[in-house]
C-alpha cells in the first residue's frame, strides 16, 4: 500500500519500523486503525492509534502503557498491549541487527518540517488569547520550538503537544503561547530541526493598526517568514 510504502522510504539499518494498519467498519463508518513499532540503537517505540491520531503508546522508562486520549473520551483499555510491546521490541532489535549488516548503515532519510503560525481566537487587543505554532511533515521526530515576544524570548504560557504520526510516516506537533496582544507587538516561533541542517525555520506574527479612521478595534495581522542560519 502507499502508507507502507512511504513508512518505508523512512526505515534503514538505523531504524527499524513494523507497522501494522486495520480498515475497521462499524455502522458504515470506515476507521483506519495503526500499530507501530520502531526500534534504533538507542531509542524504541510502541504507538496505536486511530485515523492518524495516537489513542495509546509504551512509556519503556515507567515500564507502562499510556492512554493518551483528551479528558472528554471514553477510556479505552488495552489488555496485554504492553507485554506484547516488549515482545515486538526484542524482534525489532534482532531484526535491526540483520539489517545493518544487510545494508552497511545508509544514511537516515530526513524531511524538514513545514511551520505555520495563528492565533487560537478572533483577537482583541488586550483580551487574552493564544498563539498555536503547527510544525508538521517532518522526520525523524525530534525537533525545537521556541518562543520570543518583541525579541524577548518568552516561556512563560508555553505549552507542547505530542508528537504525532501522519499518513506517509512523518510527524506534526502543536506548540502554543498565550498572549494579551498589544498594537504593533511581534511574536515570533522558530523551528529547529536536523533536516534543516542549521538554519532555523522562523514565523513570524505581528499585530498593526490600519488606520486611525477605522477605529482602534480594527486591524490586520501579518505573517512572515524568516531564516536564521545557527552558526
Amino acid at each position: 500500500s502507499t502508507r507502507m510504502y512511504d513508512f518505508m522510504k523512512h526505515t534503514n539499518a538505523l531504524i527499524l519500523i513494523y507497522l501494522l494498519s486495520l480498515d475497521v467498519c462499524s455502522i458504515s463508518v470506515l476507521h483506519n486503525d495503526f500499530k507501530i513499532n520502531g526500534c534504533s540503537d538507542t531509542e524504541k517505540e510502541s504507538v496505536c492509534g486511530s485515523d492518524g491520531e495516537e489513542i495509546w503508546h509504551a512509556d519503556f522508562i515507567q515500564q507502562m502503557g499510556v492512554n493518551t486520549l483528551p479528558d472528554f473520551a471514553d477510556a479505552l483499555r488495552f489488555p496485554g498491549f504492553y507485554e506484547s510491546s516488549i515482545a515486538a521490541q526484542e524482534a525489532c532489535k534482532q531484526n535491526l541487527a540483520v539489517c545493518i549488516k544487510a545494508y552497511k548503515s545508509p544514511p537516515e532519510e530526513m524531511d524538514p518540517p513545514e511551520t505555520s503560525i495563528y492565533p487560537k481566537n478572533d483577537v482583541q487587543l488586550g483580551v487574552e488569547n493564544s498563539l498555536v505554532c503547527h510544525v508538521t511533515g517532518f522526520f525523524p521526530p525530534p525537533v525545537n520550538i521556541s518562543w520570543t515576544k518583541n525579541n524577548v524570548v518568552v516561556t512563560e504560557g508555553e505549552s507542547l503537544s505530542r508528537y504525532r504520526p501522519r499518513n506517509d510516516g512523518t510527524f506534526h506537533i502543536f506548540s502554543s503561547v498565550d498572549i494579551v496582544p498589544e498594537e504593533r507587538d511581534i511574536y515570533s516561533c522558530t523551528v529547529n530541526h536536523r533536516a534543516l541542517q542549521g538554519q532555523a525555520q522562523t514565523k513570524i506574527w505581528e499585530t498593526t493598526a490600519v488606520s486611525p479612521r477605522l477605529g482602534p478595534a480594527v486591524f490586520f495581522f501579518f505573517f512572515s517568514e524568516e531564516i536564521i542560519v545557527t552558526l
